[in-house]
């Protein structure tokens, strides 16, 4: 029988994943405004200690400069009810506005806010501030998880706030320009342990040299991308946009893989490894499974990529 899309999610299923990040953005999610803005300071104090977070390129900033310069220049109590209409979805000029941007714009948005909170030029979580039980749990949850745990919520907590695009009907995606890709001469070869498949080496070189035309290459034209706890992305044009928008200046560091024949002439293949992000630098890396499923052509019809539920799934490469 054919493969499909959902039938290709189940590969690998002994796939242990971080099973604690959504259900830690669950219940971030149904925290009130002004509990869910004080956990993202209080968390982005905390964090402050252990992860140094690298400030955003000006490609992601120039996008929100002027709603950052219009709240800048906003008395304190419209700042703050600014940004609680953010967390409540609310339909307001700058939800909508916000609601537009890439996530790496809106992890910028929120770097300089936290920025100006601590210089005093925003309204700053009142002096004395104690959160909620419900909040306070929830940040004690952030605090057990794991650095690349933890930066997924955080960065989920604030990507999914602002209006809800799906009803604003047709509107502009607003993302910072494509990075040019590396030149063939800059750029390094991965080498994975038990995995030789030039389609998986060409995923992973490609994609660190943010040669995103190459790397769309190798889907097949009905090819899906399931990122982390998210519902995949299908058709070579979503996935594209997606790495586009979202994949940017990736370091990828798979490990190890292995690689088995399925159905239909199909190639199932695993690695582990990690991966660091622009925002975070190489001080902390994300524990990464991708589970591909090749086509008897060798592209790629699905691609899933797991947040690890622990360093040790790093070496769990069973069926």
């Amino acid at each position: 029988m054919p493969f499909t899309i959902d039938s290709a999610r189940n590969i690998f299923p002994n796939t242990l994943t971080a099973d604690a990040v959504p259900a830690t953005i669950a219940r971030f999610g149904q925290l009130n405004a002004e509990d869910q803005l004080a956990l993202i300071w209080f968390a982005y104090l905390e964090m402050g200690k252990a992860i140094t977070i690298a400030a955003p390129g000006a490609a992601s900033m120039q996008f929100a400069e002027s709603t950052l310069e219009e709240i800048r220049k906003m008395p304190f109590l419209e700042q703050s009810q600014v940004m609680c209409d953010l967390a409540n979805r609310a339909d307001t000029p700058v939800g909508r506005t916000y609601s537009t941007w890439s996530a790496n714009i809106k992890l910028g948005f929120w770097y300089k806010l936290g920025q100006w909170m601590e210089e005093g030029l925003v309204a700053p979580i009142p002096e004395g501030y104690q959160l909620s039980a419900n909040a306070a749990a929830v940040l004690q949850s952030i605090r057990t998880l794991e650095p690349g745990q933890q930066i997924t919520v955080l960065r989920n907590a604030v990507v999914d706030m602002g209006f809800d695009p799906k009803q604003m009907g047709s509107y502009n995606r607003v993302a910072e320009p494509v990075v040019p890709p590396q030149s063939i001469g800059q750029r390094s070869q991965v080498t994975i342990e038990g995995v030789t498949h030039p389609t998986i080496l060409a995923y992973m070189n490609n994609l660190n040299a943010n040669d995103f035309d190459a790397l769309i290459e190798l889907f097949a034209p009905d090819g899906a991308l399931q990122p982390p706890f998210q519902r995949p992305i299908v058709g070579k044009e979503a996935v594209l946009r997606f790495f586009r928008e979202e994949c940017q200046n990736l370091r990828l560091i798979p490990e190890r893989g292995v690689t088995e024949p399925a159905d239909d002439g199909f190639t199932q293949v695993k690695v582990t490894g990690k991966v660091q992000t622009p925002w975070f630098g190489g001080g902390v890396g994300m524990n990464i499974a991708w589970r591909f499923l090749l086509n008897a052509e060798g592209k790629v019809f699905f691609v899933a990529i797991d947040l690890l539920a622990s360093p040790k799934e790093l070496l769990n490469l069973v069926r």
